[in-house]
């Protein structure tokens, strides 16, 4: 499989705005569900948000409101847009991908529940930086 590979990470001021990317050649299409994950320094990795192959979302409650998940299957990416930004939100952010034919084994025909131990798809992460 073609690697995930996360960009658009930084440094940003509470309150600020950034959009990560996600190049997912292969990913994109309805037979994977998709996901954002993210990882603090001492903290497990944990869901933030997922994407089904038509486009329905699901999101951790700490980040309703605030981040939106998307992705643009013509250029194979799949974006993570945050706004208003925390310091708590400061980690590794990754991209994730399942084939959902596995997936639905254990969670039935919906992207929605997300643990990191289902997706067998990786990218290398991209640093998220939010300061006081």
């Amino acid at each position: 499989q073609v690697p995930l590979v996360e960009s658009g990470g930084g440094s940003v001021q509470a309150g600020g705005s950034l959009r990560l990317s996600c190049a997912a050649s292969g990913y994109t299409d309805s037979n994977y569900c998709m996901g954002w994950f993210r990882q603090a320094p001492g903290k497990e990795r944990e869901g933030v948000a997922i994407i089904d192959g038509d486009g329905s979302t699901n999101y951790a409650d700490s980040v309703k409101g605030r981040f939106t998940i998307s992705k643009d299957n013509a250029k194979y990416i799949l974006y993570l847009q945050m706004n208003s930004l925390k310091p708590e939100d400061t980690a590794m952010y990754y991209c994730a991908a399942v084939f959902k034919n596995s997936y639905a084994r254990r969670y039935g025909s919906r992207c929605k529940t997300m643990v990191r131990e289902d997706f067998s798809y990786w990218g290398q992460g991209t640093q998220v930086t939010v300061s006081s």
